[in-house]
């Protein structure tokens, strides 16, 4: 078939698609299913013409749609790497993550469960070998979202259940097309193998393809921040992606790509988003539902062309089969949901599925687009028997088609029958108090509108006032009607700290998209601000709380990076995370100056003004933890703080350069040449601005040393030989630099910052200049008390040999030393009767 003739049936594919998508809206019914009924009837048509009366004068046209050119590796390798990577880039992986345990026993044990109940189950009947049954198994076990999520966002099902299905569907592809591959080497001669070597072949597909999709995405993203501000690059890159761990996955590394397309866009999904502008990742976002619409529209289409192909010479005998793949295949996901998925819950590995829940998963398990191309694919294989052929075709396109036309066109009213429509009286209320609160600001605004432009004032009342009653498709009144009256005092805290905790979200993006924050930044502060509403969501105000107080606190990396200071003196690690915190903190600073007004503008009006000085405290208490834990940073590295804050305002300064010359440019007031020359020194000075300066730890040794009124007056000689004796360390707030008890075998000169001795009856502070541990030291003896930080430290620290050493080579030192043992040995034997 000629070029031409496949560009023309695409083309005209495509238009029909597009009619189609509107008569789907008009009859209330996805999309997919519509297409996939249109496809059959096309397909129908063109063969009763093709071997009918009309065959002659029609049969070039009917011959396209009856021998459609696209084989199953069409399918495989030109749609379905793009369709799985756009779905799963749409996922938000966080909250995919909350409910892992149920979509993971879904996607993966349900995929085994339904080939094994269903191989079985056809096997006595068939006439084909167990192989065979278990291989039409996999191929059904998969599970097609994309009609299921149209039905319940129209009619406003619950978000977790659209989450169940959709991480089912995007996992359970990639399970079962792996063991589809296993089971068809199996049916092609690898019969002999032991069942651990194929479930080894299982694991090592399915492994292998998590690492190639991970580390494939990984490499694109970094890319894409240096593709930055080039947003049709950025595009082209992520479009390449799944075709790239696909291909090199299945040809180049024999494991799954369907599990690497799938990998790669989690892995853009979660991490993708603070490398790249927002409006430069909106547009992608934008291009690449284009394309998931296409694949998704054509794919339904193309392969509903083929199912009277696939059907062929149905008979009584291929329905009996059907009847039992059917009732197995409910059966099979009964099994999972109503037997295992309860054992997970008891076990607390995640939230209770209810009832309801599970049976429209159980009768929303659609099959589709996917099942039928791996039948095509079976049909293609000259090496695999006719029977067992003819047997797949059947069998897998009879189960897709009741999937379709019974199941997906039954599930809306079983939605509704189970009550999953109708919001709770929590939620109806909060959507009452909302729509109200922004329709009266709707009135508001065209009030203004309407006396700045003076027109008449009963016309303007009459717009105005259109929005200050019911809104229209209103829910009907419950017993219920304000948010306030239905949520008790804690559900409205929650609801008001998870809502200013998205708003602050929402700032930092908005910085983000201004330039003037870093993407490194940013990744940091979102996990963070996730983990904050995620601990809220849970615990409430108490969950609120902790987080904050943690997040001014010292993280894992940093604490390993102290470590690795603090054990091995390897100090890179330490001078990128205190840099990190530093940007951090002061960004969490100003974004939390800019949230405060929200409180009184969006949140009182919503939970009411009851609740307005808790929001406020929770707020400055955060803003406290947050400024002292940068001041104690300041006071540290002044210079430093000054670049980071300089750095700001240079960057606040050139995104308005860069929106003056934007608008100048759109009033014509200058032309194109001289706005891209603006926009090129804009962007040279915004690359300065992008390298983060250097944060100088002050570790060089023998500059702490000058700092020690101990070694002021030591001779250049001896200022080196004592450096090279001491060894820096640096100490956070909050750190236990000595513990009592310890083996004393080093004693602390304090170059910058302070320490406490919690000694016995009393607490002593130590400042820059004074030095501690050398009792233990001297008098060979277990650390007398604790000595925490109470600023950042610059620490200098001497072993037992090397004061000796010190000691003996310089005898102002060793009296200096002797002197201060002396008077603290005196102050503890004072303080000792008194305890």
């Amino acid at each position: 078939m000629s070029l031409p003739v496949i560009l023309l049936l695409v083309a005209g594919l495509l238009t029909v698609i597009s009619l189609v998508q509107r008569l789907a809206a008009r009859l209330s019914l996805p999309g997919s299913i519509l297409f996939a009924v249109v496809g059959i009837a096309i397909g129908t048509i063109a063969t009763v013409v093709l071997h009918g009366d009309l065959g002659g004068r029609f049969g070039d046209v009917a011959r396209v749609f009856v021998d459609v050119p696209v084989s199953s590796g069409t399918f495989i390798y030109v749609f379905l790497p793009a369709l799985l990577f756009q779905s799963s880039l749409t996922v938000d992986v966080r909250r995919l993550i909350e409910d892992a345990a149920p979509i993971l026993l879904l996607a993966v044990i349900a995929v085994l469960v339904a080939t094994f109940v269903i191989g079985l189950a056809l096997f006595p009947i068939a006439g084909v070998s167990l192989v065979a049954c278990l291989l039409l198994g996999a191929m059904v076990a998969t599970t097609d979202s994309v009609a299921v999520i149209a039905i319940f966002r129209d009619v406003g099902a619950p978000a977790r259940l659209t989450r169940l299905v959709e991480g089912e569907s995007l996992l359970n592809d990639a399970a079962a097309i792996v063991l589809f591959t296993v089971l068809l080497d199996l049916l092609l001669g690898g019969a002999g193998r032991s069942p651990a070597a194929a479930i080894g072949s299982f694991l090592f597909a399915f492994v292998g393809g998590v690492a190639a999709g991970y580390l494939g995405a990984r490499l694109v993203v970094a890319m894409l921040s240096w593709l930055q501000d080039l947003r049709l690059a950025q595009v082209t890159m992520t479009l390449a992606l799944p075709y790239l761990v696909y291909i090199i996955g299945e040809r180049g590394l024999g494991v799954s790509g369907v599990v690497a397309a799938v990998t790669a866009g989690l892995v853009m999904s979660a991490i993708g988003p603070p490398r790249i502008a927002p409006r430069d990742w909106q547009f992608l976002n934008d291009v690449w539902e284009q394309l998931g619409y296409w694949a998704s529209s054509l794919i339904f289409v193309l392969a509903a062309l083929l199912v009277p192909r696939l059907l062929g010479d149905f008979n009584l005998h291929d329905l009996l089969l059907i009847a039992v793949q059917i009732f197995a295949a409910l059966v099979a996901r009964a099994l999972v949901l109503f037997v295992f998925l309860p054992v997970v819950s008891a076990l607390k590995l995640t939230q209770r599925v209810g009832i309801r829940y599970n049976l429209v998963i159980l009768w929303g398990g659609l099959r589709g687009a996917v099942t039928l191309a791996l039948a095509l694919a079976i049909t293609e294989d000259a090496a695999i028997p006719h029977d067992v052929q003819r047997f797949i075709a059947v069998q897998a396109t009879g189960l897709t088609l009741f999937t379709l036309l019974v199941s997906g066109l039954t599930l809306r009213p079983l939605i509704r029958l189970l009550g999953l429509d109708h919001l709770s009286a929590f939620d109806q209320a909060l959507r009452a108090h909302v729509l109200a609160l922004s329709r009266s600001r709707v009135a508001e605004t065209v009030r203004t509108i309407g006396h700045r432009y003076r027109f008449a004032s009963p016309l303007v009342e009459a717009v105005a006032g259109a929005y200050q009653g019911p809104p229209p498709h209103a829910l009907p009144a419950g017993p219920v009607t304000t948010f306030t009256a239905v949520a008790s005092p804690e559900d409205q805290l929650r609801l008001a700290l998870v809502a200013l905790t998205q708003r602050e979200r929402e700032i930092v993006m908005e910085h983000f998209d201004a330039r003037t924050i870093s993407g490194r930044t940013v990744q940091e502060i979102l996990q963070d601000l996730a983990r904050l509403a995620d601990r809220t969501r849970s615990r409430g105000e108490a969950g609120y709380q902790t987080v904050a107080a943690e997040l001014a606190g010292f993280g894992r990396g940093f604490r390993f990076a102290h470590f690795l200071h603090r054990r091995f003196a390897i100090d890179g690690p330490l001078v990128d995370r205190l840099a990190d915190r530093f940007e951090r903190l002061l960004t969490t600073r100003i974004v939390l100056d800019e949230l405060a007004p929200f409180i009184d503008e969006a949140l009182v009006p919503l939970v009411g003004p009851r609740l307005a000085p808790n929001l406020h405290g929770r707020l400055d208490a955060r803003r406290r933890l947050t400024s002292a834990a940068l001041e104690a940073l300041a006071l540290q590295y002044p210079q430093y703080a000054a670049l980071l804050e300089q750095r700001f305002l240079q960057r606040v300064g050139l995104r308005h350069e860069a929106k003056e010359y934007a608008a100048l440019f759109s009033e014509r007031f200058i032309g194109p040449e001289l706005y891209g020359t603006l926009q090129k020194d804009v962007q040279a000075a915004r690359a300065a601005t992008d390298l983060r300066p250097r944060l100088d730890l002050g570790l060089e040794t023998r500059a702490l040393l000058a700092r020690v009124p101990l070694f002021e007056a030591l001779p250049h000689e001896q200022l080196d030989a004592t450096a090279r004796m001491l060894r820096p360390r640096l100490a956070v707030p909050g750190e236990r630099i000595v513990h009592a008890g310890d083996v004393g075998d080093t004693m602390f000169f304090i170059a910058t910052g302070e320490v406490v001795v919690h000694a016995p009856g009393d607490d002593v502070t130590l400042k820059a200049g004074q030095f501690f541990g050398e009792m233990a030291l001297l008098q060979d003896q277990p650390r007398g008390a604790d000595v925490v930080a109470t600023t950042y430290c610059q620490l200098l620290v001497l072993s037992r040999a090397d004061l000796n050493v010190l000691r003996r080579s310089n005898r102002a030192i060793r009296q200096n030393i002797d002197r201060a043992a002396a008077k603290r040995a005196r102050e503890n034997q004072a303080l000792g009767p008194r305890h």
